[in-house]
């Protein structure tokens, strides 16, 4: 910038007038210029501001959020997306509890459908687990009954064979040890049946629970699918994924969960993008001059706040560009969310500086320059 002050001021000590050449600058002719190619245009002096220019799009800097119930986040609920069905119109102004959307009830009440049918499937396989074990056990408290009468009666016959033989009392004490080791393999097998039993029943039972919890979430669910406004505001919609707007129709999941949002009116920025050619000029605590399409009449004065680090290609564009935000100071009534904005940032200003227009300035690889004009001659400055 001082360098071409400098020049500038060189310049205007010629008291030169400076040219631009708009259809391709043809040189002297003998130390001459064909007058018809050229356009003067003469240094001034005076104040300058730099300023980079911008359109944007006015949104609040603090809402509250509209989104899909916190019930869709449930782990019994496998539900990628779901479908929007209603909505009250944007720009609505609602107050707290009022309806504002409504999701599709239809994909819930399948599934209702579907738990119900499924919960009676797990009710009916506990009272089977149930009436099972009992059956069961009851057979194996039977047989271990018997066995336990079966060694009261070989420890008997082994008393009574006392002046027996002794190959009778042998034969008596093989018995009675033959019916205890029976006796304690069906206590075994019992505990062990016994153990396995409630496991079943208790799976079972699990499973109902399960059953029921799911049944409960989706009942839930499909309860809170009319979406209420949570404080007063006016509804603005959100946009989804693929940056349309949500309206009947789209569908929202708990991956992109935002329906609307009740913006604060009273404080307003403007969003805007900056190509990265000018990106470098623009720094956050600089003064922006913000306007409004729908009232060219009224101009705000804003600040930047911020200053993207990492630059973005928008949709339907190739050219990279960096997001800023400009707060406008103030408030005003007529202010609404989605208003297009005309953003004017002043990056320098000086009170006192030579300046003329920029196509006016011609540069090569390794410096820039202008031609000073006097009748019938130029000089490359």
């Amino acid at each position: 910038m001082q360098n071409n002050k400098k020049l500038i001021r060189n310049i205007a000590i010629g008291l030169a007038v400076v040219i631009l050449i708009i259809v391709g600058y043809r040189l002297l002719r003998g130390g001459k210029i064909a007058s018809e190619t050229l356009i003067e245009v003469p240094v001034k002096r005076g104040p300058f501001i730099g300023e980079v220019y911008s359109t944007g799009q006015l949104q609040a800097e603090n809402s509250t959020f509209i989104e899909v119930p916190k019930e869709l986040s449930s782990r019994n609920i496998n539900i990628f997306e779901i479908q929007v069905t209603d909505l009250v119109d944007e720009g609505t102004v609602v107050q707290e509890g009022d309806f504002v959307a409504s999701l599709d009830h239809s994909a819930i009440e399948e599934m209702i459908t579907a738990g119900e049918d499924e919960l009676k499937k797990a009710l009916q396989a506990l009272e089977d687990a149930r009436i099972d074990t009992n059956i069961n056990m009851s057979n194996l408290r039977d047989g271990l009954l018997n066995a336990r009468v079966e060694v009261e009666e070989k420890k008997l016959v082994l008393e009574q064979s006392v002046y027996e033989s002794p190959a009778v009392k042998r034969q008596a004490a093989l018995d009675l040890e033959r019916a205890e080791q029976n006796l304690l393999q069906l206590q075994r097998n019992y505990e062990l049946k016994q153990r396995q039993a409630v496991n079943s029943v208790e799976r079972a039972r699990e499973e109902v629970r399960r059953d029921q919890e799911t049944l409960r979430d989706i009942e839930n669910l499909f309860e809170a699918l009319d979406i209420v406004a949570p404080k007063q505001g006016m509804v603005i919609y959100s946009y989804d994924r693929l940056g349309t707007k949500i309206k009947v129709g789209s569908t929202v999941s708990r991956w992109a969960p935002r329906i609307a949002e009740l913006p604060d009116l009273s404080s307003m920025i403007s969003k805007t993008f900056i190509n990265e050619i000018d990106i470098s000029k623009v720094k956050v605590g600089q003064k922006v001059k913000v306007g409004v399409d729908a009232f060219p009449d009224k101009v705000f004065d804003g600040d930047v706040i911020t200053v993207a680090n990492i630059g973005q290609t928008l949709p339907n564009g190739d050219t990279k560009v960096f997001e800023v935000n400009i707060k406008l100071f103030g408030s005003d009534k007529d202010l609404r969310p989605a208003m297009t904005t005309s953003n004017v940032i002043t990056i320098n200003s000086l009170e006192d500086a030579l300046y003329l227009p920029l196509e006016a300035v011609f540069k090569t690889d390794s410096s820039r320059f202008v031609y000073t004009y006097n009748p019938g001659l130029t000089r490359q400055i």
